[in-house]
């Protein structure tokens, strides 16, 4: 079976990927980052503070890509110059473009990436000072839209579970209405939290928000 070579493909117009490039080695190595930040709600008489999600930053991929060219005796800018355009300005798009990778059947969750950094080492030279080896460290950030992000997290559907911090003057009718847009399905959120009188909550207070059952919205 033949050695499958990552390739990015490249946005050409909005929402098409039609340019391909291949590397010419396979990284040794990727790494995948993500971060999800909790904030620290201060509560008295209490050795560790509860922690409320508050967002997560996307995905990073970090690889190194290598090209060598100095059996050809050619410039090695020829073959990283395809990779250098991911992080400038492309003139129909006015910006840089979106990609896509894959690595045989690998194709990283299908995620759309932006190349965020490059780093451009180069290594061997010849007599005349002609590039010839190069190393580029890229880190790719992922992309998603605003409507791609709805339609993923689902921020406001009713039958997904959450929490929230109650604010000044919020009540659970107030927070149902805004929730599930019925103040009168409070009940749901009443019986999670163990709260027998409802009117009875106090601002900072984090309330688990259950999913609805189907028929209660």
């Amino acid at each position: 079976m033949a050695l499958e070579k990552l390739k990015i493909f490249v946005e050409t117009r909005p929402g098409k990927y039609d340019r391909e490039v291949s590397v010419l080695f396979n990284p040794a190595q990727f790494v995948l980052d993500k971060n999800a930040y909790w904030a620290a709600l201060p509560t008295a008489e209490r050795d560790a503070a509860e922690s409320q999600f508050t967002y997560s930053d996307p995905y990073t991929l970090t690889l190194d890509l290598f090209f060598d060219s100095y059996e050809k005796r050619q410039d090695v800018r020829n073959q990283t110059r395809e990779v250098a355009a991911l992080i400038t300005v492309e003139g129909e798009l006015h910006r840089p473009p979106r990609c896509l990778l894959a690595w045989g059947t690998n194709d990283f969750g299908g995620i759309q990436w932006v190349l965020e950094s490059l780093n451009q080492r180069f290594t061997l030279f010849l007599p005349n000072g002609t590039p010839v080896r190069a190393t580029l460290g890229c880190t790719f950030k992922q992309w998603r839209s605003a409507e791609e992000e709805a339609r993923e997290v689902k921020k406001s559907s009713p039958d997904v579970a959450k929490t929230r911090i109650v604010q000044r003057g919020e009540t659970l009718s107030s927070i149902a209405a805004e929730e599930y847009n019925d103040p009168a399905l409070w009940r749901p959120i009443a019986e999670l939290n163990g709260i027998h009188n409802p009117r009875r909550v106090a601002p900072g207070q984090v309330l688990a928000i259950p999913p609805l059952q189907p028929g209660r919205v």
